[in-house]
């Protein structure tokens, strides 16, 4: 007898939607089809869709700092708004700090992380490439299942040099990683910020003046380049702005392996936000930019340059953004819970793109490129029974309560959307009913991710050379 039995929902897949049964035992999809018997537990799906957890690549979450202090948002209660979201697995950062290794925040960043209620892999933050970081301790973590490598080109104390960067994709080269990037000018930003400041306008609105489109694109086209030179694959992560989706775009066109990311904040909020007198809230980098780039990002994610969206979700009270100067405010909002309802809203519902893209945005394609597919991110036989019933039709005001997170916040405040998750289950337990999480703290796993072929290197280095 199975577990689990869904039945009268029409269930997404890669080749369009279909009505059918899904049936679950022992946490897996087992079955699809029409007239399954019944299992221990048989939920009606009429009305619904029936879709596949989501898998949000890009959290900040329980980042502990070198002062003792560590980020808002718990692993807990991450994992309560990600369920109320439909979000069923997340790859969040383990940072490190200047001075220090990686292999110590590696086994505190595990524990931490496995008091939590949701499926995790890990982006291992590099700030400080030496030669014992990289040629000892990576290859550590890498063997415990870190498979990729986040690095920053702007922000004090995160930033590396071209050099350091160079050092970063030949060590992630070597041992089959991929490298995500953080791409803005740093040098740039902080000329240009020092002017704002000597001008008096330090404002949170003039916060994305501090930081137009033409950083990103600029360190877009380097960070490209310099991957190309390694011949390693990289991911660009966040992207605001078409200026720096064409520098992705021409670089898949020359065949190279670089992907891009987007975001829910650069299809809904815009610069204005941040002239409110709550701009604060707003403020994340890259920035949003103004209104007319909605429908150009929109553009590139259709064409397939932006094939991810994930929410960069990076949790601050309040009281943590308070201030009168734009360089000191702390970048980052909350996003887990509103990712999906957000994207299902302004994509599928006004008709820029179709359901399967949405599925492959949000749940399949973050899958593929962390190498965790096709465990997550698909409704299959043998795949995590990892799904989510969404009512397309429920229209929702977001509210900071509805967001089930750890502040007092949300950029999305009064927005309204149609699609809302009404269940979510993970592995095959209900772990979200009507808006109420019902997952126990500590049943989240850990997933450990091997070598697999999507992020090997091509193999083509200039005039054959390479590392």
């Amino acid at each position: 007898m199975h577990d689990v039995v869904i039945r009268n929902g029409l269930v997404a897949s890669g080749s369009g939607p279909i009505r059918c049964d899904v049936a679950v035992a022992n946490g897996r999809i087992v079955a699809l089809g029409e007239n399954i018997p019944d299992g221990e537990r048989v939920i009606d799906a009429t009305g619904l869709l029936v879709l596949p957890g989501g898998v949000d690549s890009h959290c900040h979450i329980e980042e502990p700092a070198a002062d003792g202090s560590r980020s808002e948002e718990s692993f807990i209660s991450a994992s309560t708004t990600a369920f109320a979201g439909g979000t069923t697995t997340v790859v969040s950062f383990i940072p490190q700090w200047k001075g220090h290794g990686v292999w110590d925040r590696f086994v505190d960043y595990r524990a931490r992380a496995a008091t939590g209620m949701l499926d995790h892999a890990f982006h291992q933050i590099i700030t400080d490439p030496t030669d014992a970081v990289m040629e000892e301790e990576v290859p550590r973590i890498v063997a415990e299942g870190v498979r990729s490598l986040k690095v920053f080109l702007t922000y004090d104390p995160l930033h590396l040099t071209d050099a350091q960067y160079i050092r970063v994709l030949e060590t992630a080269r070597k041992l089959g990683c991929l490298v995500t990037v953080h791409c803005e000018n740093y040098e740039a930003i902080q000329w240009r910020t020092q002017r704002l400041l000597a001008a008096g306008r330090t404002a949170p609105q003039y916060h994305a003046w501090s930081r137009p489109p033409v950083v990103e694109r600029e360190a877009t086209q380097r960070a490209i380049a310099l991957a190309e030179l390694v011949d390693q694959p990289i991911q660009v992560f966040h992207v605001s702005c078409e200026e720096a989706a064409a520098e992705i775009a021409a670089a898949q066109a020359r065949g190279l392996k670089v992907w891009g990311e987007t975001c829910p904040q650069y299809v809904t909020l815009t610069a204005a936000h941040m002239a409110r007198p709550d701009g604060a809230l707003f403020m994340c980098s890259p920035p949003p930019r103004g209104g007319d780039e909605h429908a150009k990002i929109w553009g590139m994610i259709r064409r397939g340059t932006l094939d991810i969206i994930t929410s960069d979700h990076c949790a601050f009270s309040t009281a943590a953004k308070v201030g009168d100067n734009f360089a000191t405010i702390p970048n980052g909002i909350p996003g887990l819970a509103a990712r999906l309802p957000l994207i299902f809203s302004e994509g599928v519902s006004k008709g820029r793109i179709s359901l399967e893209q949405f599925c492959a945005l949000v749940a399949t394609n973050p899958a593929k490129l962390m190498g965790l597919y096709p465990r997550k991110g698909v409704i299959a036989p043998g795949s995590d029974a990892d799904i989510v019933l969404w009512d397309p039709t429920k229209q929702v005001r977001l509210t900071n309560a509805l967001m089930q997170h750890a502040v007092d916040n949300t950029p999305y405040e009064g927005m309204e959307v149609t699609g809302w998750p009404v269940a979510t289950l993970r592995r095959g337990e209900v772990v979200m009913q009507d808006g109420v999480v019902l997952a126990q703290p500590g049943s989240g796993q850990y997933l450990a991710r091997g070598a697999y072929d999507l992020v090997r290197p091509r193999g083509v280095t200039a005039e054959g050379f390479g590392a």
